[in-house]
């Protein structure tokens, strides 16, 4: 994190998100300030909050990507969830604590993934040590002399070669595991146990008897077998959890997509479940709150918070004041406009004219863009956007799709295996659409 600095940050973003540069310059000194807190001292780390932000901005124009892509430079526990599935304490639905539980999940599994990189090594030595074993078994009594006992180690050795260069992996061995039966929370874990904050799955696998089962395989397969086995048994969980729990207060991001669908006047008529009830339940866990895991007591204090919104039947302003004193960081994100949709289909890593001809590579075609197919695509794509619904960069999947859906299908017969798209054949695909806006009706 101490290289990670914010101009950098924005630098790894512009390698995928195109433009947005304000919401990018937001995010990124909101992740540097996590790493400057660290460098506090405990009693002043403890006072400092994080800056939540509002991104504001209609669908397709890359909200929920930069906070993706925010996460991924950091290993930091990330998790998007829609505002809108949460309701109110006291009816059906899901309780916004579970959003935390659901972080610390994906914690728990980042930090198990790092350790078991950690243990592999010393795992991957016991467990050919354990191949071995089946293959050349130990005598039970000692040898009877130094020279039979040299002549075992040397045999040992030879094989171990063998194993080490794969000439072993498709004899035959028998490999005893252990295995426990299904414990009654693996069936009902769906109804919300996990929601408890007792880890009922290590005490119920403790008290599952286990039994030895002994089965024929491959040795390659035996190997991957053991291996896993010895991981596991490397593997310390309580340090996990306590380190997934400490990663998740000090790092964690929370994505709350849809936030202005819970935004609005208060209901004139009954109970409105899905606006201001969800708000003030949200209150507490932006604003700092204790919630029981199945992993421990969570604090929420540190926990980045990034909200996202279109805002068009509704505004910030309609949000409880309480819960916009908790996003004091706001920024708008422009519509998308023709030129960078040309910069869309082009300039990112993953931009979309790179990944359908590496599709099509597959079937042995070497599929190019004219630069005025790219930007009859974009134009195409701008159009509809202004005519129809505004869905942003997500338009150009469907366009994308409508001019490659011949050679798609064609494309594990056809005999020409070199495929160059210019204008002229952009706009024979999407005539229809471009000039019946009927039609354009059913591309999205």
């Amino acid at each position: 994190m101490k290289g990670l600095t914010p101009r950098r940050i924005v630098a790894e973003l512009d390698r995928y998100i195109i433009g947005q540069d304000d919401a990018k310059r937001a995010v990124a000194i909101a992740l540097r300030n996590r790493w400057r807190r660290q460098q506090l001292d405990p009693d002043m780390r403890d006072e400092v909050a994080p800056k939540n932000i509002i991104m504001i901005g209609p669908t397709g124009v890359g909200k929920t990507e930069i906070a993706r892509r925010l996460s991924n430079l950091t290993g930091a526990p990330f998790i998007k969830v829609e505002a809108s599935k949460y309701t109110e304490v006291g009816y059906v639905g899901r309780d916004v604590e579970s959003m935390i539980r659901d972080l610390v999940g994906v914690a728990v599994n980042l930090v198990r993934e790092e350790e078991r990189d950690r243990v592999r090594p010393k795992a991957e030595a016991v467990s050919e040590e354990r191949v071995l074993d089946l293959l050349l078994p130990t005598p039970q009594a000692p040898p009877a002399d130094k020279e039979a006992e040299e002549q075992h180690a040397r045999t040992r050795e030879r094989i171990r070669e063998k194993l080490i260069k794969g000439e072993l992996d498709e004899r035959v061995i028998e490999v005893s595991t252990e295995e426990r039966g299904t414990s009654f929370v693996d069936v009902i874990s769906s109804q919300g146990v996990e929601q408890l904050g007792f880890d009922f799955q290590d005490a119920f696998e403790k008290m599952m008897p286990s039994r030895t089962v002994t089965r024929k395989m491959k040795v390659s397969d035996a190997r991957k077998l053991l291996l896993e086995q010895e991981i596991d048994r490397l593997l310390e969980k309580d340090k996990i959890h306590r380190d997934a729990v400490e990663r998740t207060e000090n790092t964690g991001i929370v994505f709350l997509d849809e936030l202005d669908k819970i935004a609005g006047p208060p209901s004139k008529e009954g109970p409105d479940v899905s606006r201001e009830g969800v708000q003030r339940d949200l209150l507490p866990i932006v604003e700092g709150s204790n919630v029981m895991t199945r992993y421990g007591m969570v604090r929420t204090d540190h926990i980045l918070f990034i909200a996202a919104g279109a805002f068009h039947m509704t505004k910030p302003s309609d949000l409880i004041p309480e819960l916009q004193g908790r996003f004091p960081i706001r920024v708008e994100l422009k519509d998308l406009s023709s030129e960078d949709f040309v910069r869309i289909l082009t300039e990112p890593k993953n931009a979309l004219v790179k990944q359908y001809a590496a599709l099509l590579k597959t079937e042995g075609i070497t599929l190019t863009f004219t630069d005025d197919a790219v930007h009859e695509i974009a134009d195409v794509s701008a159009s509809v956007n202004r005519r129809m619904q505004n869905i942003g960069a997500r338009r150009l999947y469907t366009v994308l799709e409508k001019v490659l859906d011949d050679i798609s299908f064609s494309a594990p017969d056809v005999s020409e295996k070199r495929v160059k798209i210019n204008a002229e054949y952009v706009r024979e695909k999407v005539k229809d659409i471009a000039e019946d806006e009927d039609l354009s009706r059913y591309i999205l």
